[in-house]
């Protein structure tokens, strides 16, 4: 196992001196937006979580090594090549065994980041079930990687190209717990909130924190969905932003776009049809979600270490 995983210095030393680290994904830098604008925000949503006391361990397959933490060199060769696969379960061993650049999704970001003994994770919002998947069986392996893999999701819900109701479902018959904070509704990633109320939600990164304790010492498998609305400052009209969705979910169907090719070309469209507002979205709420992520993993690494 260990000859797979390849710690950053900085990952290593805070490893060994017990600190809070938080795991960050690599398709987002990517796949997620263009050169220089990506590794910017890489840069700063690093920053974001130095600053509130954690590390930061940016995940991604190069050399034939999962990297826990990437160095400044390495984040510009992901922000620059056009050659990086998007690397979900399936991809993970054939992408280390070829020695292919592999841009780590939220569900390899899970699995990497409980191998290297990484609780938290931060991200942008979690895939799940598509709209019309009750035909197309197009549902997100971050839904059974959450259902089975031991790592908290700080995110800001699920995208809203998906069918929210229908991933909701999906996570309650997995027993998965979606945590609202600050939010009795699940976030919808452009907006604040949805129709779907949470069972659970508190104001507190404390009680976050030791909710995710209390489910690993019962030993109930399985991650957890914290889900952190965009800041208020930075939301879009839900009327606005649905009905530019639902357009790009038409245009997706027209062109016979399907598999994990969906969610690149639903955002891309959503990108082009808002000229570039939903990027912004998406960056802020990746920046607040590595704040109160940061501020939730420090409280759990305290509460394990005085248990």
């Amino acid at each position: 196992m260990k000859k797979y995983l390849e710690f950053s210095q900085e990952v290593q030393q805070a490893k060994e001196n017990g600190q809070a680290i938080v795991a960050l994904e690599s398709t987002i830098i990517s796949h997620g937006m263009p050169y220089p604008q990506n590794v910017k925000m890489a840069r700063d949503v690093e920053a974001i979580v130095r600053e509130n006391g954690a590390v930061p361990a940016t995940i991604a397959i190069m050399d034939g090594k999962i990297k826990i933490g990437l160095s400044d060199d390495e984040l510009e060769v992901f922000g620059k090549s056009d050659d990086v696969a998007k690397v979900s379960r399936r991809d993970i061993a054939p992408v280390i065994a070829s020695g292919k650049l592999g841009a780590t999704t939220v569900a390899t970001t899970m699995v990497c980041a409980e191998l290297a003994g990484i609780e938290t994770f931060v991200t942008g919002g979690i895939g799940g079930v598509h709209r019309g998947a009750e035909t197309t069986m197009d549902i997100s392996a971050d839904l059974e990687e959450l259902a089975q893999t031991n790592v908290a999701v700080i995110c800001a819900g699920a995208k809203s190209i998906l069918d929210l109701g229908l991933t909701m479902e999906y996570l309650e018959t997995k027993g998965v717990p979606v945590l609202g904070f600050e939010t009795d509704y699940l976030p919808a990633f452009y907006t604040r909130e949805s129709e779907f109320p949470l069972a659970f939600s508190t104001d507190s990164t404390d009680v976050l924190a030791e909710t995710m304790k209390t489910k690993w010492d019962l030993q109930l498998n399985g991650g957890l969905v914290i889900a952190n609305p965009v800041p208020e400052e930075d939301a879009m009209d839900a009327d606005y932003i649905n009905g530019v969705i639902g357009d790009a979910v038409k245009e997706a169907k027209e062109n016979h776009i399907s598999g994990k090719d969906t969610t690149p070309f639903l955002l891309a469209k959503v990108k082009e049809m808002t000229e570039g507002k939903s990027l912004d979205v998406n960056i802020a709420l990746v920046k607040h979600n590595a704040k109160i992520g940061s501020q939730i993993a420090v409280s759990y690494n305290k509460q394990v270490h005085e248990s």
